[in-house]
């Protein structure tokens, strides 16, 4: 048998030239993508993964940025917040991140927020929290106080005529901090606050503390519990008799992912305040509602910090080409003013302070799990980091107080 061995050399070398004419695969962006996957917060943060990893796969089918692709490189904070210090600090040194979208609990927010201030690095943190911060090297897709906190007090005494007022919360950073706003700003308005009361994270024991609820009478609980302890805490509700009708509650952590994963049975006719609902009714929304369901299953939901995640990614493109340059000094620059039509409506960064200007929704909860939404701000508001009722002088020395108070921790360690 014979071979045309010319022949084959000649196609060889043609092949050969032609691939050496092809550029090279341009070398990745790395972005750390860093929250829970394990413990108390897993119910809140996974699904904040998908989001995130939802715009990544958007941009990359679109070039990516300056024609790099973005490879996410997730890892887990195990709801422990010196997990999260630590993969921080390895996403940044080891996988040499070109930046980090992350974090759920102010607790973690704050252990992590040194490691990104000492490399000059740059996070994107996308759930509401109780201000009192501003970093360069954190941009706050999240809503401020003024943004969630505060309108909902107001709504409050205008829509339910409410002047007594209790206080629940997971004991650590956001709850402590958010209710130290709300009693300024009762007090303020003549409310009253007639109970506060802290329980450990990850805590299921609300009986003491539904006690105490139904014998103070208030006409409205606020409630700051954070993770699947919502569980315990709406059980308890429920079989003391205390339903939305007699006594309704509104939640400023609880959303349709939770909703999904508790059943929203139980929590029903209450009230939540975030920027976002999935019920929100631009195209916007019904386009990334669409693409979350056609990626991950038409059983799913979004939710605000999933919305506040996603956006924060295309935000971040954004500057990336603006900037020319994925390095995160570059592009906390090229961020400044940036505007995005996000699914709940147009966001823009303040340059002042890093974080969002964000429309304010109040909804209510559907047995479905869905919300009507009851009020909305008519305009997005802009962040106000520190809420006026006290200087930042104050509110610095409130915050030294209680990681002082818990042994240097941003959350107490129940010993």
């Amino acid at each position: 048998m014979r071979t045309n061995t010319p022949c084959v050399i000649a196609l060889t070398s043609a092949l050969c030239a032609l691939a050496a004419c092809q550029p090279a695969p341009r070398e990745p962006v790395k972005a750390g993508v860093l929250h829970s996957l394990t413990g108390t917060m897993a119910i809140s943060e996974r699904s904040v993964i998908d989001a995130t990893l939802l715009a990544i796969e958007e941009i990359n089918e679109r070039g990516g940025v300056l024609g790099r692709p973005i490879q996410p490189v997730v890892v887990d904070g195990k709801s422990d917040w010196p997990a999260f210090a630590a993969e921080a600090e390895r996403l940044i040194t080891e996988e040499k991140a070109s930046v980090v979208f992350g974090c759920w609990t102010s607790a973690s927010r704050k252990t992590v927020k040194p490691v990104f201030e000492r490399h000059n690095h740059l996070l994107f943190y996308p759930v509401q929290y109780e201000g009192l911060e501003q970093s360069p090297n954190i941009v706050y897709t999240g809503a401020a106080p003024n943004q969630q906190i505060i309108p909902a007090v107001e709504w409050c005494f205008r829509e339910l005529k409410a002047k007594k007022f209790f206080l629940i919360g997971s004991d650590y950073v956001f709850p402590r901090t958010a209710h130290a706003i709300i009693k300024a700003q009762v007090g303020k308005l003549g409310g009253e606050i007639v109970g506060d009361e802290h329980v450990l994270l990850g805590s299921m024991e609300f009986k003491a503390v539904v006690t105490k609820i139904a014998a103070a009478r208030p006409h409205v609980i606020l409630n700051c519990v954070n993770g699947d302890s919502n569980i315990g805490f709406f059980d308890e509700l429920r079989a003391a008799g205390i339903t939305p009708a007699t006594l309704p509650t509104v939640s400023f952590s609880l959303a349709e992912d939770e909703l999904r994963s508790m059943g929203a049975q139980r929590m029903a006719g209450d009230y939540c305040a975030w920027n976002y609902f999935q019920s929100v009714d631009t195209r916007e929304n019904l386009e990334f509602v669409a693409k979350f369901r056609g990626r991950y299953g038409r059983n799913r939901v979004t939710d605000d910090p999933m919305e506040a995640a996603y956006s924060g990614v295309h935000l971040w493109a954004q500057a990336v080409r603006r900037a020319g340059s994925a390095d995160p000094a570059a592009v906390r620059k090229a961020l400044a003013g940036l505007t995005f039509a996000a699914p709940g409506g147009p966001i823009t960064v303040d340059p002042a302070t890093q974080h969002i200007f964000k429309t304010v929704r109040i909804g209510r909860i559907r047995p479905d799990g869905q919300f009507d939404i009851v009020w909305a701000s008519p305009a997005p508001v802009r962040p106000e980091p520190y809420p006026p009722f006290k200087s930042k002088g104050e509110w610095e020395k409130f915050l030294a107080d209680l990681f002082n108070g818990w042994g240097r921790r941003w959350a107490n360690p129940g010993k």
